[in-house]
C-alpha cells in the first residue's frame, strides 16, 4: 500500500491526523500534511482509509 497527498489541495482540516496520527501529521509552517510513512504496514490500512474518506477536499489516496 502507498499513500499519497496532493498537496495543492490539502486545506489542513487535520481529519487525517486525527484518523491516523501514525501516519499523517500537519507541518508547523504551511500546515499541509505530511505523510510520516508513505508506505505503511497492513495493519494501518483501516484509519487510513477512514482518513481518505474524512478529507474534505480530496487530497488523499491509497495506491495498492
Amino acid at each position: 500500500m502507498k499513500v499519497t497527498v496532493d498537496s495543492g489541495l490539502c486545506a489542513a482540516h487535520g481529519d487525517c491526523v486525527i484518523a491516523a496520527p501514525d501516519i499523517f501529521d500537519l507541518g508547523d509552517e504551511d500546515e499541509v500534511v505530511r505523510i510520516l510513512n508513505d508506505s505503511p504496514e497492513e495493519k494501518y490500512r483501516a484509519q487510513i482509509e477512514e482518513a481518505v474518506r474524512l478529507c474534505p477536499v480530496a487530497a488523499l489516496k491509497i495506491e495498492d
